[in-house]
């Protein structure tokens, strides 16, 4: 590449800056910027650095709380504190752009990547979870796009040694062309070791550790801050390569120098690469940063400044030492076979100042950068397609002749189906301390030397928000929260991704901000702050945008793992409960899109009171001894939960009869509506029957509906109404749909 003569508005655009932005740039400089610097600020102020669009409306979030160490945006990832001088250290992010063009780089890259966010902190990553969206995979671009993302997230995280324990994966065709990789990292670490990514003390050296600097990844800060279109292909040099060993070793050598006490500060060259280290380290410890290129090491010739601070090139860090302790720190990475290279020195002047030898090709006041990047209240306007498809009377809706089909049809869809076929290409066990596989409610993770164990999971349902985004937000959260107490634990924090489409469409800030609205009340009304997380905006393709996908990832807490408790039925005879009520509502199921062909409708109210009743409820009953299993309600409805606690223990598998008369107040619910509705605020126990007086009368404390459904026994799950029967089907044969369903995406 060579410097172009002058900067034009054409060349200013084609780096994604408005003629309005660049005049901003002019004025704070006082001059021209040269064409490094053009670089620098267009990837600092791209929508994937700087939040400008996001910004105001996150400061809703709640982010604060009892097990809050360090609230969401004051480093690269958020850490709560479990007790015991512990904590955990966690975040999401996507690498949706990436993976559209590259499949296995994009989703490796995005999986080392959050890794590196995590033990740039101080802590040791010990999980990864992934939440993916695809379109159809009777398509094979959609095919070639699964399997492709599956492989990378498995080759990165394998090689590793980190578990790939959860996560989730849907299938819509709003996600054609432009699919969501989101990955979840945690890490643990002691709260005395914890490290920040800031530049501090004047003269302490920079240096420049791991892989040598190339070409790929140039650009991928702005690329994931524009829409994907049929011309995105020419963007593959935008995708990063990586090296999983040589992260191996680097984070390895990181973690060992941290034990040290050398360490002033730590960031990962992560998007925008040199830029952002250095830029960020050195706005948060209010310093400045001098930098010497020359000095960077290099895998390609000829590479210009402009390359050099733009490349993101992977597993790279930048560490901030004490002076003096240069010796000690090229002790610890050559011993681990890794670059260890002074570049610059911290400075006292409030500026990134950029060296070419004795060339300055860079000098800018690091708050330009960061804090004084532009932020826009965008305009919003509600979409007017919520009139057409929001209002649909079940009434119209036809009721099935054949409810064993129904269940059938769901259990084989690839987004409700087993997953197997997925997570049998992680190595989930490695490390040894998986407690709880994937495939569960939440993944369970032991934490050495305690009593302790963390719960995982993420969760989020797209078409919700595209028919209530503030519904769709509160549930997500709700739904997140459920799913770590199924297993025992009491929810803690959130981290999340928020994947919208192009944030300059009215509609599209619309349903954003009232995502974030949801997701705020839910946080607090359940005492789940935020964190931290990801905002990924322009996830649009050819067709338009995709439905609106805030992804939520929660951490719980099980303090004993004694308390730790399973999905599916284990006891012949046992009682079945539902915690909860049922109420009429199809609106956005999985039902009524596979069945009837229909993404419309009102979807489930969510009383986030009654939530945390319900929740509160089965924690309590966990920690009591009492119930033998738990399980979420979610897509497919109460049929599909029933079948799952059947059938998910593979090899152990447990009927269950279900009379529905014993449950007098939803025999004028239409069958469809009961059997397949997604009402929320749901979880179904199962209890030895001496038992269950307890239960209800716990239940009856915090006035949660507590209903007796059925026993576990034999080999077919039934249901009988009013002494008909329903619904009836052999275990083996509701396996065999269950397992099958994502079993042909390696085809």
């Amino acid at each position: 590449m060579k410097e172009p003569e002058r900067i034009t508005l054409d060349l200013v655009r084609a780096h994604g800056l408005t003629e309005e932005e660049y005049k901003k740039i002019k004025d704070m400089l006082g001059r021209d910027p040269n064409f490094t610097e053009l670089g620098i600020f267009s990837v600092m102020w791209s929508e994937h650095c700087s939040y400008k669009s996001s910004k105001p409306l996150l400061r809703m979030f709640p982010t604060s709380g009892e097990n809050i160490l360090i609230k969401a945006g004051e480093e690269n990832a958020g850490v709560v504190d479990i007790g015991e001088g512990l904590a955990v250290v966690m975040k999401m992010e996507s690498h949706n752009h990436p993976s559209a063009v590259e499949p296995f780089q994009g989703a490796a890259t995005g999986v080392g990547g959050i890794i590196r966010d995590i033990f740039t902190m101080g802590a040791r990553p010990i999980a990864l979870l992934d939440s993916l969206r695809f379109g159809h995979l009777g398509n094979g671009h959609n095919r070639y796009l699964f399997s492709g993302v599956v492989g990378g997230i498995a080759a990165y995280g394998n090689c590793m040694g980190i578990p790939t324990v959860g996560g989730e994966v849907y299938f819509d065709e709003t996600y054609e062309g432009n699919p969501l990789v989101n990955v979840m990292c945690v890490g643990v670490a002691r709260r005395d070791n914890l490290v920040k990514a800031r530049a501090g003390g004047l003269g302490n050296p920079v240096l420049y550790v791991g892989a040598d600097t190339g070409r790929d990844g140039l650009g991928g800060a702005s690329f994931a801050s524009r829409e994907l279109t049929e011309e995105s292909d020419k963007d593959r040099p935008a995708v990063q390569i990586g090296d999983p060993f040589k992260e191996k070793l680097l984070l390895e050598a990181c973690l060992e120098l941290l034990n040290t006490g050398v360490v002033v500060g730590m960031q990962d060259m992560g998007a925008a690469g040199l830029t952002s280290s250095t830029s960020e380290t050195a706005s948060r410890g209010n310093s400045g940063m001098r930098i010497d290129l020359s000095l960077v090491p290099r895998r390609e010739e000829g590479m210009i400044p402009y390359e050099l601070m733009l490349s993101e090139s992977q597993e790279r860090m930048l560490v901030i030492i004490k002076r003096g302790k240069e010796r000690e720190t090229r002790r610890v990475f050559d011993k681990w076979d890794l670059h260890a290279v002074p570049i610059g020195e911290v400075t006292d002047d409030g500026y990134l100042t950029v060296l070419d030898k004795d060339r300055r090709v860079a000098e800018i006041p690091v708050k330009f950068l960061t804090e004084d990047a532009p932020v826009y209240m965008r305009e919003e306007r509600e979409p007017e397609y919520l009139g057409k498809i929001k209002d649909v009377s079940i009434s119209t809706i036809p009721e099935p002749q054949d409810y064993d089909d129904v269940l059938k049809i769901l259990l084989a869809s690839p987004t409700i189906s087993s997953k197997r076929w997925v997570y049998e290409q992680y190595d989930y066990m490695i490390r040894t301390d998986t407690v709880l596989r994937p495939g569960g409610d939440a993944a369970v993770i032991r934490i050495k030397g305690t009593e302790k164990a963390i719960a995982l999971t993420c969760d989020g349902n797209g078409r919700y928000c595209f028919l209530d985004p503030y519904e769709g937000g509160k549930i997500a959260v709700a739904e997140a929260a459920r799913n770590v107490v199924c297993v025992g634990a009491k929810p803690l924090a959130i981290t999340n991704c928020l994947n919208f489409g192009n944030p300059t469409k009215p509609y599209v800030f619309w349903q954003f901000r009232r995502c974030v609205e949801g997701i705020a009340d839910a946080c607090g009304i359940l005492e789940t702050p935020v964190s931290g997380g990801n905002v990924s905006f322009y996830n649009e393709n050819p067709k338009g945008a995709i439905d609106p996908t805030p992804v939520v990832g929660m951490l719980g807490l099980i303090e004993k793992m004694d308390f730790l408790c399973t999905p599916w039925f284990k006891k012949e005879g046992d009682l079945i409960i539902l915690l909860g009520e049922c109420r009429e509502e199809i609106g956005g199921s999985e039902y009524l899109q596979l069945i009837h062909g229909l993404k419309a409708g009102q979807i489930p109210r969510l009383d986030l009171e009654r939530e945390r009743a319900v929740q509160n409820t089965c924690l309590e009953v966990i920690r009591a001894h009492l119930v033998s299993s738990a399980h979420d309600c979610s897509e497919g409805g109460l049929a599909v939960t029933l079948a799952e606690c059947c059938i998910s223990n593979s090899g152990k598998e447990r009927g269950a009869i279900i009379e529905l008369e014993a449950f007098p107040e939803i025999l004028s619910i239409r069958m469809d509506a009961l059997l397949f509705g997604e009402t929320q605020s749901r979880i179904l126990i199962s209890c030895h029957p001496r038992n269950f007086l307890q239960i209800q009368r716990v239940a009856r404390r915090n006035k949660v509906p507590c209903a007796r459904l059925g026993v576990v026994t034999g080999d077919r799950l039934t249901i009988r109404r009013i002494k008909k029967r329903v619904l009836d089907l052999s275990l083996k044969e509701l396996g065999e749909k269950w397992r099958k369903g994502l079993s042909h995406g390696d085809d």
